[in-house]
């Protein structure tokens, strides 16, 4: 049985394709205002248009801290669902508008920084798009930025997960010791086939996709699970088949690294300097 969501509103960043896409439709039928936080407004306005129910388009960029604090500058109402959807992966070395590199800085510095400045406003859930590549990351407190470490998609793209998983829990531990209800949970979709492939999918990148990767309507479910399932906070949701790559929806487990507490508090502090936001509560 779909959640009721009637009168609630929920934000989707990256909602004009692949899994936000995928999860703001879903949420939309189940009767909320769907907000498509966007970079690009055209598409996100054809996606939105495509989706039955009521939607919003508005423009952010997370890989600009100037965007993102005229969004939440701009926010007035209350947020029942905060989605952290939005994710790149790039095949050679990138840098945000704030000199950041492009994964940590989108995926999880922008993501920081909007759900902190947003956070006054939220009263249900915050969901972080993570991924089972968390395993594979490491945190370089060293060389955050990639100015010596040579630069590897794979690698950089994993440690932004990484990053995910720790900032979600440590938000839930911040949001409990303030006396909030409202609940921090990480989502991984799966292997799903998506436009995050485009610019870096080699020949047996593109066979795996064809034969093994699941459509976006499945890789949301883990999402929709953490968004409106019976999930405690500082939960991680994630397909049940296939070493937790395809199908369905289950709470799944992290890496001995993702559940280093101390870890956590370390990036949550470095993710305040670098963005200059802190915890809002």
């Amino acid at each position: 049985m779909n959640p009721d969501l009637t009168g609630k509103t929920v934000i989707v960043t990256g909602a004009n394709s692949g899994i936000g896409l995928a999860t703001a439709k879903a949420i939309a039928g189940y009767g909320a205002r769907v907000v498509f936080a966007v970079r690009d407004t055209a598409k996100g306005r054809r996606a939105a248009e495509a989706t039955p129910g009521d939607t919003e388009v508005r423009q952010l960029d997370l890989a600009d801290l100037a965007s993102i604090r005229r969004f939440a500058t701009d926010w007035r109402d209350p947020i029942h669902l905060l989605i952290n959807n939005a994710g790149v992966s790039v095949p050679e070395l990138e840098r945000t508008a704030d000199g950041f590199e492009r994964a940590f800085g989108t995926n999880h510095l922008g993501a920081f920084a909007l759900t902190n400045l947003l956070l006054p406003h939220v009263t249900g859930r915050v969901v972080s798009l993570a991924s089972q590549a968390e395993r594979m990351g490491r945190i370089n407190f060293d060389d955050l930025n990639w100015e010596h470490t040579p630069y590897k998609q794979s690698r950089a793209y994993a440690t932004s997960k990484l990053a995910n998983v720790l900032f979600s829990s440590e938000l839930q531990r911040r949001l409990k010791a303030a006396g909030s209800s409202v609940l921090a949970v990480a989502a991984h979709p799966g292997f799903v086939a998506t436009n995050i492939y485009d610019r870096s999918a080699g020949l047996v990148t593109r066979l795996m996709l064809r034969l093994l990767a699941q459509d976006p309507e499945h890789g949301a479910l883990p999402v929709l699970y953490a968004a409106t399932g019976d999930v405690p906070g500082d939960s991680f949701t994630g397909p049940e088949h296939w070493m937790h790559m395809r199908g369905g929806a289950e709470l799944i487990g992290r890496s001995e690294t993702a559940q280093d507490t101390e870890l956590a508090r370390r990036l949550w502090d470095a993710s305040e300097t670098l963005t200059g936001v802190s915890f809002s509560l």
